[in-house]
């Protein structure tokens, strides 16, 4: 009989994946541990070997969860080379992009356990936070970017537009939830686009014809 390899990274990627898909179907608190090891298919002993408790484990899937989004946004955050307000137009389409995928509704982690949680648990509630201000802090660049290299029709604060950004992004997804349509994310997100253009005075400017020279009557 083969001797089973252990294999504790494995292991511990099993349960923050358990834990990831239990939260965002039912959230946190009605989430067992019970339920995290069925649905990873791991005992309670190699639980509690690689995690004190479930708030530990919670705190490893806002972890993962927001190095997931932090992936997916890569391709508008870290290009160094593209306009700034172009990288803010991929960001939104990648957000848009997000509400399509097969497995549910779109929905965030850190927004449904900084919803359930904050008022609760602080460690809970810090992590969530820091994560929302990570995401702040990288759009906020790409304002203040994108401010530097075309001066706004409408002066800002890029930190101020970016938690407006976050806002709106955390409750639509919210909202979508709630009414079952993703749609609904999708419209929002073509809203914030219009507004960043209206920030910089260029809505509407691709589409806009020259209009023809004007005939003089005779």
């Amino acid at each position: 009989m083969k001797k089973r390899v252990r294999d504790p990274e494995q292991t511990q990627r099993k349960l923050v994946a358990a834990a990831i898909v239990l939260i965002l179907r039912q959230g946190f608190h009605a989430t067992s541990v019970d339920q995290i090891c069925a649905e990873a298919g791991v005992t309670k002993g190699s639980f509690f070997h690689h995690f004190a408790n479930k708030e530990a484990l919670g705190l490893a899937a806002i972890a993962a969860w927001a190095k997931i989004g932090r992936d997916a946004y890569a391709p508008a955050w870290h290009d160094a080379v593209s306009d700034p307000l172009k990288r803010l137009h991929r960001m939104l389409e990648i957000m848009s992009q997000l509400t399509e995928r097969p497995e549910g509704p779109c929905v965030c982690i850190v927004g449904m356990m900084s919803q359930e949680m904050a008022l609760q648990d602080e460690t809970l509630r810090d992590a969530c936070s820091g994560e929302l201000l990570d995401w702040n802090q990288e759009v906020a660049a790409m304002l203040a970017a994108a401010k530097e290299k075309h001066p706004p029709a409408i002066d800002f604060d890029p930190v101020e537009v970016a938690w407006f950004l976050n806002s709106l992004w955390q409750g639509s997804m919210l909202v979508g939830k709630t009414r079952a349509e993703p749609a609904l994310i999708r419209r929002n997100l073509t809203h914030a686009r219009a507004y960043l253009d209206h920030l910089f005075g260029t809505q509407g400017r691709a589409s806009r014809k020259p209009k023809s020279p004007s005939r003089s009557k005779s």
